[in-house]
């Protein structure tokens, strides 16, 4: 198993939050599970440019900081489907806020990240 080279910074809560956050894919699975998006191909069909391994590892990170459960339904074939646990249910005004954040600056920041070699100003 894949163990960090460097220890992991728990001081202050912001330093959990980006423990349990950061992954470039991990906001948009906690989205789309929030608006139902519940199976591994829906997800994948969601969020295409990640890769199904990558989003296997992201949904198990999540899983293991107890934001979402994982539920593998019996029958043939299997069935697996992800829900939010409460925890995560209160990432969402988190989300919804830093989304209307990143609406309300889009003119100022999108010219930056598509010229990312622009001088800073």
């Amino acid at each position: 198993m894949y163990q960090k080279k460097l220890p992991v910074e728990l001081e202050c809560g912001l330093h959990l939050f980006m423990e349990v956050i950061n992954g470039k894919w991990k906001i948009s699975l906690i989205w789309c599970i929030y608006n139902g998006i519940n199976r591994p191909g829906e997800l994948q069909r969601r969020i295409p440019k990640a890769s199904r391994r990558l989003l296997d590892t992201q949904l198990s990170q999540l899983a293991g900081h107890g934001i979402i459960t994982k539920t593998v339904h019996e029958g043939k074939p299997l069935k697996v489907t992800y829900e939010l646990t409460p925890l995560g249910k209160t990432l969402i005004p988190v989300i919804e806020s830093t989304a209307r954040w990143g609406e309300a600056h889009r003119d100022q920041l999108e010219p930056l990240i598509q010229a990312p070699d622009a001088p800073l100003q």
